[in-house]
């Protein structure tokens, strides 16, 4: 397999963790969308990551529909997602929200950086959702006394809210005040502190 995308995007950092966690052999490119289009595109005409080429020759996209892939790939018990309900849709549940929130810090980073005057609309829409998601990750977290978010072993939500969180700080310094979100600061401290969390890691760096 080959994981196409840098690991500053929180969405192909997720499945390299993923990868990683699951002990699944891949080669990684580190193709920025903008520097590198011309390479993406041969593999996704979307010019988006992550890209995942497997084996075979076959071209998968969206990390969700990767992970959904990769997933399929290991024994039930050992997947990153609970396989049971209520948990499992409540696991979901808070993944959407940190992706979700990872779509919106990527929109507030090209608002600002793409036009020469930013709508502030958008701008202000951008923050009191990202905001708003945080108040009730956090709420969630506070809520859960397991070492990880669903239990005793770490899952794809962990790593979804561990890697948005990262993009989001970086990304935008002194937009995230993180004290006022001691129970994320203090999970996403933890992840970030993992073998696997140091290894797959970069620096957010700006689109040229």
């Amino acid at each position: 397999m080959i994981l196409i995308g840098q690991y500053d995007s929180a969405f192909v950092r997720r499945v390299g963790i993923a990868l990683k966690l699951y002990g699944i052999p891949f080669d990684h490119q580190p193709w920025s969308i903008t520097g590198d289009a011309d390479k993406i595109q041969q593999y996704n005409p979307l010019i988006r990551v992550p890209t995942l080429v497997l084996d075979d020759g076959d071209v998968l996209i969206e990390s969700n529909l990767i992970l959904d892939y990769i997933d399929s790939l290991v024994p039930a018990g050992k997947r990153l997602y609970p396989q049971t309900e209520p948990e499992r849709h409540r696991a979901l549940h808070v993944t959407a929200l940190a992706t979700g929130m990872a779509d919106k810090g990527v929109s507030l980073f090209y608002e600002k950086v793409l036009h020469k005057e930013m709508s502030q609309f958008w701008v202000d829409r951008c923050r009191s959702q990202i905001m708003t998601v945080l108040d009730k990750l956090d709420a969630d977290r506070t809520g859960r006394d397991t070492p990880y978010w669903f239990g005793e072993a770490i899952g794809h939500c962990d790593v979804a809210v561990a890697c948005t969180l990262r993009h989001a700080t970086e990304a935008h310094p002194g937009l995230i005040p993180m004290d006022d979100f001691p129970a994320l600061q203090a999970h996403c401290a933890k992840l970030e502190a993992l073998p696997v969390f140091l290894e797959i890691s970069q620096p957010f760096v700006a689109p040229a």
